[in-house]
């Protein structure tokens, strides 16, 4: 199995510049956990920013959701993997980088996005 598989391929993004209210809306509308943040030119890296991010900077260190951007809290660069990558590779970045959520890219270009909870919902229909 391959990370084309299992990756989602309808990613919601937001732009680096974008207030936290912002993103906060486009999380809940959406009913995700995550945005990808756009990359601001071809060179650029793309971000994830998460829940995480948003719980640490607004309620424990009392962040302002409408002074801050997204890319004063995101990850960037976000761990990225093509879409052809064996998912037992995956699973083994995401242990090792500590993250939940990948970015997949084709030709440095964002083509879907790839969670634990994706992979484990595959693993789950197989014992099924």
């Amino acid at each position: 199995m391959v990370v084309n598989d299992v990756m989602v391929k309808n990613v919601i993004t937001i732009s680096p510049f974008a207030k936290l209210r912002e993103a906060l809306s486009k999380l809940k509308s959406h009913n995700v956990k995550s945005l990808v943040v756009e990359k601001q030119n071809d060179a650029d890296a793309y971000g994830i920013i998460t829940y995480t991010n948003i719980l640490k900077t607004v309620i424990a260190e009392e962040g302002d959701i409408d002074m801050l951007n997204v890319y004063d809290i995101c990850a960037k660069p976000a761990v990225s993997v093509g879409r052809s990558l064996a998912v037992k590779h995956v699973a083994a970045m995401m242990v090792q980088h500590k993250v939940k959520r990948l970015v997949v890219l084709d030709d440095n270009q964002l083509v879907g996005f790839v969670t634990m909870d994706d992979i484990m919902d595959d693993l789950l229909k197989q014992v099924e």
